[in-house]
């Protein structure tokens, strides 16, 4: 039987906090886990020590090397620049291959020792950028893998898989936090917290959601 303990994989950004705050109304026990993995700022990192510390979650940093070291991407090699349009087809330089799977194998390894069956995460199809490994498919196979390489039964929970940035800023709306994931949390990839730079594709997607929701708001008032 899958038990009420959770690990969500955690980076300080909008939608891993909207879904920590999702797991702590679902869990009896919830513990955050985050990578620290060559990435372009350690602020996101910082974020989610401070907004862990704040849901008195307790938040455990891996260092992995090898992804700043194998994959050539705008994320992990600060001599890329972060192109700011993508092409039609193309997956973005922001793409950090085989990210994800990593993850969820550390993330798998964590929670066996822990005792927890429940492995959370926000990764999302709907508004997913081309990103291969936030596709509902990846997290169905990965599951499957992950049960049979632990001989195990895991459950991996994407409460945002669906959901388009509109919806995920409802979502921190009916959970209580959206004052904390707008000023607070890490979405940009200049790593500039709140409504980051406004240019990059990610607080473009960012903004244009938030823009849907509160367009949203106005209309029902």
């Amino acid at each position: 039987m899958i038990n009420k303990k959770a690990i969500l994989l955690y980076s300080g950004g909008q939608d891993s906090t909207t879904c920590l705050f999702w797991a702590l109304k679902r869990f009896e026990w919830v513990e955050a886990i985050g990578f620290d993995y060559g990435q372009r700022h350690q602020s996101e990192i910082e974020a989610a020590r401070r907004i862990a510390l704040k849901a008195c979650v307790s938040y455990q940093l891996v260092k992995i090397n090898t992804l700043s070291e194998f994959s050539r991407n705008a994320l992990t090699n600060k001599d890329i620049a972060v192109d700011e349009n993508i092409l039609p087809g193309e997956p973005p330089n922001t793409l950090v291959e085989g990210r994800n799977l990593l993850f969820l194998t550390y993330a798998a390894i964590y929670a066996k020792q822990a005792g927890a069956d429940n492995l959370v995460t926000g990764v999302g199809q709907t508004d997913y950028s081309g990103y291969p490994d936030c596709r509902n498919e990846f997290i169905v196979s990965a599951n499957q893998t992950l049960n049979l390489a632990f001989d195990h039964t895991f459950q991996i929970h994407a409460p945002l898989m669906w959901k388009t940035k509109a919806d995920i800023w409802q979502m921190a709306a009916e959970l209580s936090i959206f004052e904390l994931v707008k000023h607070e949390t890490i979405t940009c990839y200049n790593g500039i917290p709140g409504d980051g730079c406004g240019e990059c594709p990610s607080c473009r997607l960012r903004q244009r959601g938030l823009d849907e929701y509160l367009a949203t708001q106005s209309i029902q008032s």
